[in-house]
């Protein structure tokens, strides 16, 4: 077999004869083994995008090899490089040279796009972590909601991200979620219903009979009056997911603005809690802990954040009239 990688600012070019030992293998599957910085999913958009040739021709992923193949692969990096760096510090939980994790605030978006070009996550990473303008994303591995507190997950290199990713997709990085919904729930659950983008309202996800699947358990933690504080693990990552998932239970996030449904505040709480509680600025959800694989060290990594003051506060309101379990 003989390698040629050949760079030119950001586009890239990898070309290959495969080894008589990919014989009766998947063409993906071959190359995600030779292109190790890359998902195997990355590889299949390349496929489908057309930038792989197989002895000239595109290949589909699921195409079997039989060793020998000339195989070219043209892509360009995705490099944020558009994007300027902005000095806001940063609150890092743990970092070493090859992984960030850090605990981000509400209000704070995770990387830009339509109507949120600066004053991002991503922005704060290149200013803190030049090196993160070579990675797609600056190394961000995973997302939170811009008004979703907790943990986040950010890689420093090529490969701990690939590492991360892969993670990510084989639902290997557990993660447990604070929610405070509004309803009397007497025991947890799962919800298992696929979720996909609203067919009206595109800024939003919905239950979709052809969405991707979806998996959410919850377990109680403390019974309010009208609330519920709930501890979530997510076996999936969809979009909005948690949110929609409890919308669908008719026990949606308390604060949540956009997945909301009209509901009956008790009389047991006096003019000033009902005030804040109907009031909250934000959905009361709070990413708690996380739990993964150093991409590099292979140690069992596990974090917890604290809820955050204005989450705690609102707790503390609710908590005189807490219902016993």
């Amino acid at each position: 077999m003989v390698n040629k990688l050949s760079n030119n600012q950001h586009q890239k070019s990898f070309e290959c004869y495969l080894p008589e030992l990919s014989s009766g293998s998947r063409i993906d599957i071959v190359l995600t083994e030779l292109l190790r910085d890359f998902s195997r999913s990355t590889i299949q958009k390349w496929i489908t995008s057309g930038n792989i040739t197989v002895d000239g021709e595109t290949p589909r992923s699921r195409d079997i090899v039989y060793g020998g193949e000339h195989v070219f692969v043209f892509f360009k990096e995705n490099i944020e490089t558009e994007y300027s760096p902005e000095d806001f510090p940063l609150n890092i939980v743990y970092e070493d040279e090859h992984v960030l994790v850090l605990n981000k605030p509400d209000g704070l978006v995770m990387h830009p796009g339509a109507g949120n070009q600066n004053g991002t996550l991503l922005n704060g990473l290149l200013f803190h972590f030049p090196d993160l303008k070579m990675l797609p994303r600056a190394g961000i591995v995973h997302r939170l909601d811009k008004d979703t507190s907790g943990l986040v997950v950010v890689a420093k290199t090529t490969s701990a991200r690939k590492n991360l990713v892969e993670q990510l997709q084989e639902h290997k990085i557990k993660r447990e979620y604070v929610a405070l919904i509004w309803g009397d729930l007497l025991s947890g659950g799962t919800i298992d219903l696929p979720i996909g983008r609203h067919k009206v309202n595109r800024k939003k996800m919905s239950i979709q009979a052809h969405g991707k699947p979806a998996i959410t358990h919850f377990s109680i933690d403390k019974r309010y009056c009208t609330c519920t504080l709930l501890n979530v693990t997510l076996e999936t990552g969809r979009t909005h997911q948690i949110r929609v998932h409890m919308l669908h239970n008719e026990t949606p996030i308390v604060g949540d603005q956009v997945y909301k449904t009209k509901q009956k505040i008790l009389k047991h709480y006096n003019n000033d809690t009902i005030k804040q509680l109907t009031g909250f600025h934000r959905q009361a959800l709070h990413a708690k802990k996380i739990s993964f694989q150093h991409p590099k060290k292979l140690d069992f990594m596990a974090f917890e954040s604290q809820l955050p003051d204005d989450f705690q506060q609102l707790l503390k309101l609710l908590n005189v009239n807490r219902l016993e379990s």
